[in-house]
């Protein structure tokens, strides 16, 4: 199910997206240094400060140092902002996240002193095989426009679906364990994605982006790409520590929906309408 969300994902995309991303640098460059910049940090400072159990705090990290997702480009357009910066960002993302994401997560987690091994060239093999079906979602968008919109269909139940049997499956066998989580899990996801929002939007402003773009920026470093973590979790660490560290994953799944759209309410408050902005 993973690799047809990611169809989908790349059924949203094209060859100009690209060209689009390098039409506008100052943007992209906010947003990948809040993707890649930020947002690992702040989820390694969080878990020390919190004092995270070591597998909960793996897991944050990577869940920091996770690319955007094709969610972000939906909310921005709710939130009524610029879903071609949003578009473009999820594109860069996705490509540098072959070389940020196991970078990142090997130098964070060895920094907790675990003395868990970080399996790097697992991590690097599951990204490079969920970008697979993106780069076929983005053949199928350039043969057949009506196939790439039912690939995107596909792709976005595929993704509900997902998170409703990993939710539904893991409460039923680890119920225990949900009920034992520590009320700092669900503070460190709080944290982790409203500072994202937070750093991404002001980053934005202070470089003087327009409003649309400041909230594009915003919901694309707060809203991480989680089937992604998922995946990288569950091929990469031992089936021993599945449970443990699916927990935050699965919560900040649940969590960024809720969020997102408390933000994105928030922004069609304060904003006008999409022809009315200029960028």
């Amino acid at each position: 199910m993973i690799f047809v969300l990611m169809l989908g994902m790349g059924a949203t995309l094209t060859p100009r997206d690209f060209g689009t991303a390098l039409k506008r640098p100052k943007g992209i460059a906010i947003g990948m240094l809040s993707q890649f910049g930020v947002m690992p940090l702040l989820a390694f400072g969080i878990a020390r400060l919190l004092g995270l159990p070591d597998l909960v705090a793996i897991s944050l990290i990577l869940v920091g140092s996770t690319p955007g997702g094709t969610t972000s480009n939906l909310f921005a357009y709710f939130s009524r902002g610029d879903v071609s910066l949003s578009i473009s960002m999820t594109v860069a993302s996705s490509m540098a996240a072959i070389v940020m994401m196991p970078v990142l997560a090997g130098i964070y987690i060895s920094s907790l002193n675990t003395g868990i091994e970080v399996p790097v060239a697992k991590i690097v093999a599951t990204v490079l095989i969920m970008l697979l079906p993106v780069s076929i979602g983005m053949f199928v968008r350039t043969k057949s426009e009506a196939g790439a919109k039912r690939l995107e269909k596909t792709g976005g139940l595929a993704g509900i679906l997902i998170i409703a049997l990993l939710i539904g499956s893991f409460v039923a066998r680890e119920l225990d364990l949900l009920k034992s989580t520590a009320g700092t899990v669900y503070l460190a996801v709080t944290i982790l994605c409203f500072a994202g929002f937070g750093f991404g939007y002001v980053a934005s402003l202070i470089a003087k982006l327009s409003p649309r773009m400041a909230r594009a920026v915003s919901l694309e470093t707060g809203i991480q790409n989680t089937p992604l973590t998922m995946a990288v979790i569950l091929t990469s660490f031992p089936e021993t520590d599945h449970a443990e560290m699916m927990i935050l994953p699965l919560i900040y799944a649940v969590s960024i929906v809720i969020f997102s759209s408390l933000v994105t309410l928030a922004f069609r408050k304060t904003g006008s309408a999409p022809h009315a902005q200029a960028d």
